[in-house]
């Protein structure tokens, strides 16, 4: 097992995923991680080894990408004491908002965030469950910065790494708990 954060933590979420063929379309391995989330001592060892990667401190926001980023947004934004921002599937929020499209492995998507949600200078660390091509992390980088945050880190649980995703958000650092 490989990961940013060393081999425990790696294979803690390798262990509790599961992988869902032909899922949402033929050909596509869905990453389940809702049994990790469904693990509460699994769940909170995932949460620490991101604030340890990071540093509680390092970060005054934590935005996670819909729908399961904002689990572990949340989760980790109440162990530092952050606040927490959604970036939203696009038509979901109700004030005035930010839009990137982007491409995903099998289609098209647009992430939105409201212009207010960042204040100018705070320091975000972006979460989301999975990285593949990178389409979506690009995507929520860049609303952070247009909206005016500063990202610090880019975190995921796992990471598909033979779609190449992390060559796409370069020279940013992505970290992983797990890479497949």
């Amino acid at each position: 097992m490989t990961g940013d954060s060393g081999p425990e933590v790696a294979a803690l979420v390798a262990g509790a995923s599961i992988d869902v063929p032909d899922f949402p379309k033929p050909g596509v391995v869905f990453k389940d991680l809702m049994p990790l989330f469904a693990d509460g001592a699994v769940f909170r060892r995932v949460v620490d080894a991101i604030v340890a990667y990071h540093g509680a401190g390092s970060f005054d926001v934590v935005a996670g990408v819909e729908a399961r980023g904002f689990v572990v947004a949340a989760a980790v934004a109440y162990a530092t004491g952050a606040g927490v921002v959604p970036i939203r599937k696009a038509g979901k929020l109700p004030r005035k908002a930010l839009s990137a499209s982007y491409a995903l492995e099998y289609g098209e998507a647009t992430l939105e965030v409201h212009e207010d949600a960042f204040v100018a200078g705070h320091r975000v660390l972006v979460v989301d469950d999975v990285l593949a091509t990178g389409g979506t992390a690009a995507a929520a980088l860049e609303l952070v910065e247009r909206g005016g945050g500063e990202v610090c880190g880019f975190t995921v649980l796992l990471e598909l790494g033979f779609l190449h995703g992390r060559e796409k958000l370069s020279p940013r650092t992505v970290h992983a708990l797990l890479t497949v």
